[in-house]
């Protein structure tokens, strides 16, 4: 319940002035990619990593961060007040005291109590430090339902993190590298879809260029790999070299590396009694390779660890934690983030207050994010129809499960052609093979289908082989080459396990998926396929299962099967209609500003002189220190030069040469570095000091400048120049590629116009919208009657819109803010668009459009890329059947105005863009428009109506 204390603080954040990050969380939620659950975890994680600077849970509670009570509303003593505003710690324990939970009860009336009678009675920061299980290190976790996306938000969360760490390198907020750690167990499947981030797509959160800057500088690893090398009795770590290969780790950024937390990081490593042993001493040549591969990634530079499916990290937690905490006392962890759809314990876990109270809690306490599995029903779940048989005899309830999949789904096919399947989870292989198989053979032949769409799944025993390409067709079952219909399992696929188009699910006995895993079996089917779609999945359970999956729903989700089977989340669905062919809408030209880049060497590569004087700028400062009493008296003060060494690494002239060669990734190589060996040996005697038989690396000097500066005496000193060209282009205004004929939405208010006028305008297009005599009859009684309101409200039922030829090239538009549909009500309001000829198109979503404009800023006589810019609306007026002048309109709230980065992209448009192109056309064929919504509505109107008026009116 804690998280519900930092919600309640990250929505007071994101509305204060000290919020940073408002225009990022806009621009997701205008790509529309990421799902409402991701959003807010996002929101969540934004406001850890920069409203708390990424600080550890326990520090963040006793210092109040979180702390929203209004103390002056709550009765309390004198006392008891004072002693709460005087310690932050005890203010939020005693918020936390009064949490309530979905039910509406209450956290802890008893600890409320204590609080208020004996406040000084509790040691508030020993029991944040509990709680939070004593931790040194920042450790979060976010709860999110199977279906809600967690791969695609680990994805979100290092992209994220790598935005502002190269914008602020040396924040320790934000990490500059990742490892990912899968469950026990799940290697073969959670493993290959955590793959997956490499497939995500930064734009989606965060604005180009700076989106594909990031995914260039990354580099991926999977640690999976075997200990043994082929045809050799000699064991290897192949997981090592991977890591050694990103060498100098110091420098590092951008590693993600994905691998099995018990197969690999906890290899080696025994537990027992609490105590756990590294075998760090260990002569085991196993011992040594297993902590070889711990002590490397430890060293990793800011480093964040995430682990999916946190929960089931719970049985190796001590040993994990072990492993996490030697990490730490690098000072390379930047943090722990966890994933889990179900972070609820066993049994509740008791932590003491004062020797007569406790406060127990059945959650994993570091929350900081929940959303709850019922929200996700019919919002991106499948909406499930649990069907309970009544009935002992498992073949009945397989029979009657296949036979309602098929007579519900049989015909259903998704987007991209995928066929609807259903998956049923079989106790032994004897049973798939001997009972089950021949009896969905049988069912599936009644309905016209062949034995090849029933997938046989399972991985053998002495009795029945692995069937002959399962793996391969259980591989492929989201995929539109595929036909199975029906899979039979044997223990596979109760978790990890990410097919969309699975359908149904039949658990039809006892022992057909671990009893304490009916809830994840059972949800297999709910991840929905088409985004916002209403769907639905079949869910047949024995008497049995359906009692153990209510049990769970209830421990882990606080729901009942009742409560789950009934759910309904779903989104409105919205007719859209392309009416370009409708308006005969041609595509826009436009030059397009590309610049191009070339090298100028400056200055040859003089690999000598630039040796010799490697170290010039590489010393450090002198550190000076001054004695004097306390007096302070100057005259007394003496002041000397600390020349003592302070350097302990071991230094060889071989070594180090070797290691300039592996900065630079093989450049230059050592014979192209021996042949200045003299210069070399010169600089390497500067940098490096002897004490008694042993050279060390001397505390003076910075050796990887020296190193640094080494190499680039390799290397030319060059500079870039650019060249400006004009590109013409011609682009479309609606991006047919993105467009569907329905789509989803839970606020309909962002659509414009609304159902009744899309439908309306689609008739009226078609000569289909006609008043009939009885309802203009009616409308006529109503209006001489009075009756003015209902007489309106019936005519535009049977309206469209007047200006109707004038704009929605397609229907409806998806606006960002109610400014935007201000404005364009206003625009089709004016009279110069019928005089002067104009039509009005909303061009805002960017999804949705072709017309993108490329916007650089010119700095020092050089041209940066700042990223495209997606205009809100174009005014054209057309000459024969041609767009022949447009103005483009920007509509900006007061909030986003002075973002820089638009600040450069609208300096670009006005001057740039409309010199170039008007330009290059011979005429002013383009004009700009810029309103603000602190613009009063007067001012906006005639600003607007000016600029059409002046742009527009002599035509040429």
């Amino acid at each position: 319940m804690f998280y519900k204390m930092i919600e309640n603080k990250c929505k007071e954040w994101y509305s204060s002035t000290q919020c940073t990050v408002n225009p990022i969380i806009d621009y997701i939620e205008k790509t529309g990619q990421m799902r409402d659950a991701q959003i807010e975890a996002i929101k969540i994680y934004l406001f850890l990593k920069i409203g708390c600077e990424c600080k550890p849970l326990e520090f963040l509670f006793r210092n109040g961060v979180f702390n929203s009570i209004n103390l002056n509303d709550v009765e309390l003593s004198t006392n008891t007040r004072k002693f709460l505003e005087d310690n932050p710690a005890a203010t939020a324990l005693f918020e936390y005291s009064r949490l309530t939970n979905d039910k509406g009860e209450q956290v802890s009336e008893k600890l409320e109590k204590q609080i208020k009678k004996d406040p000084s009675s509790i040691d508030y920061d020993r029991f944040f430090r509990n709680v939070f299980y004593g931790l040194s290190y920042t450790d979060y976790l976010f709860s999110l339902p199977m279906g809600a996306g967690k791969t695609y938000l680990m994805a979100a969360f290092i992209y994220l993190d790598l935005y502002f760490a190269k914008n602020e390198p040396l924040n320790p907020a934000f990490a500059h590298n990742f490892i990912i750690f899968a469950p026990s167990g799940l290697k073969s499947s959670v493993v290959p879809s955590l793959k997956t981030i490499q497939n995500f797509d930064p734009a989606w959160i965060i604005p180009e260029p700076s989106a594909t800057e990031i995914k260039r500088s990354m580099s991926f690893e999977v640690l999976d790999q075997s200990k043994t090398a082929n045809k050799s009795n000699k064991t290897k770590n192949p997981n090592v070299q991977k890591i050694a290969n990103h060498q100098p780790l110091s420098e590092l950024f951008g590693l993600v590396a994905v691998t099995n937390a018990e197969k690999v990081i906890l290899d080696r490593i025994v537990e027992k009694n609490g105590l756990v042993s590294l075998f760090e001493d260990s002569d085991d040549e196993k011992d040594r390779q297993a902590n070889e591969l711990r002590n490397l990634i430890g060293k990793l530079p800011s480093l964040s660890i995430f682990i999916d499916e946190v929960h089931h990290a719970v049985s190796s937690e001590i040993k994990l934690r072990a492993v996490v905490t030697k990490w730490a006392q690098n000072n390379t962890l930047n943090s722990v983030i966890g994933f889990s759809g179900t972070p609820y314990l066993d049994k509740a876990e008791k932590f003491k207050v004062v020797d007569s109270l406790s406060v127990g809690t059945s959650e994993i306490t570091n929350i900081v994010y929940y959303y709850p599995l019922i929200d996700g029903v019919g919002n991106f779940l499948k909406r499930p129809v649990v069907k309970i048989a009544e009935i002992a005899d498992s073949a009945l309830i397989i029979e009657k499960g296949v036979r309602e999949f098929l007579d519900t789904y049989k015909d259903t096919v998704y987007d991209g052609g995928l066929v609807t399947k259903l998956g049923i989870y079989c106790g032994t292989i004897e049973k798939l093979e001997e009972v089950v198989y021949p009896l969905v053979s049988r069912i599936v032949s009644e309905y016209g289908l062949g034995t090849d769409v029933i997938l046989k799944f399972h991985k053998g025993n002495k009795q029945y082989n692995m069937p002959a390409d399962s793996q391969l067709q259980f591989d492929i079952l989201d995929k539109s080459i595929s036909k199975i219909r029906i899979i039979l399992l044997v223990q596979i696929g109760k978790e990890g396990w990410d097919c969309k188009s699975l359908t149904g699910i039949i658990l039809s006995q006892e022992g057909d998926c671990p009893t304490n895993m009916v809830l994840q079996t059972s949800c297999r089917c709910l991840r929905q396929v088409v985004k916002g779609a209403p769907e639905t999945a079949l869910i047949y359970l024995n008497e049995s299962n359906a009692e153990k999956l209510n049990a769970q729903l209830e421990q882990q989700h606080h729901i009942t099967l009742k409560e789950f089977s009934s759910a309904d989340n779903r989104k409105i669905p919205l007719k859209r209609y392309d009416r370009t062919s409708y308006l005969k809408l041609p595509k826009v030209d436009f030059y397009q500003l590309k610049i191009n880049y070339g090298s100028l060497v400056i200055e040859k590569a003089n690999p000598k002189e630039g040796i010799i004087k490697a170290a010039d700028s590489a010393r450090y400062a002198d550190t000076i220190i001054k004695t004097t009493d306390l007096s302070m008296d100057e005259s007394k003060t003496t002041i000397s030069v600390d020349d003592t060494e302070y350097g302990k690494e071991l230094a060889t002239f071989n070594s180090w040469v070797y290691g300039i060669m592996k900065g630079g990734f093989g450049s230059p190589t050592v014979p192209e570095l021996m042949k200045y060996e003299k210069e070399l040996r010169d600089i390497f005697a500067s940098i490096t000091y002897q004490k008694d038989e042993s050279r060390y690396y001397s505390s003076k000097y910075n050796r990887k400048a020296v190193e640094s500066n080494i190499r680039k005496a390799y290397f030319d000193k060059t500079d870039f120049t650019s060249t400006e060209e004009l590109i013409p282009q011609e682009a479309n205004l609606l991006n047919i590629k993105n467009f569907t004929s329905e789509i989803y939405t839970d606020s309909e208010k962002d659509y414009y116009p609304d159902q009744t006028i899309v439908e309306n305008i689609i008739k009226d297009d078609k000569g289909k919208l006609k008043l009939d005599p009885k309802m203009e009859e009616t409308i006529s009684f109503l209006e001489s009657n009075g009756n003015k309101e209902m007489a309106d409200k019936l005519r535009a039922q049977s309206s469209s819109h007047i200006n109707k030829d004038r704009s929605f090239h397609y229907l409806p538009y998806h606006t960002d803010s109610s400014f935007e549909q201000a404005f364009l009500k206003e625009v089709l309001s004016f009279d110069e668009l019928v005089k002067l000829g104009l039509e009005v198109y909303y061009n805002g979503d960017r999804s949705m459009t072709e017309f993108k404009i490329k916007c650089y800023k010119n700095k020092g006589n050089k041209w940066n890329y700042v990223g495209f810019y997606t205009p809100d609306f174009l005014i054209i007026q057309r000459k024969n059947n041609d767009i022949h002048k447009v103005i483009i309109v920007e509509t900006k709230g007061d909030i986003y105005a002075n973002d820089p980065e638009f600040k450069d992209k609208r300096k670009f448009m006005e001057t740039e863009f409309l010199k170039q192109n008007n330009k290059a056309f011979g005429y002013n064929r383009f004009e700009y428009l810029y309103l603000e919504d602190t613009m009063s509505e007067s001012n906006r109107l005639n600003i607007t109506f000016d600029k059409i008026r002046d742009f527009f009116r002599d035509g040429n």
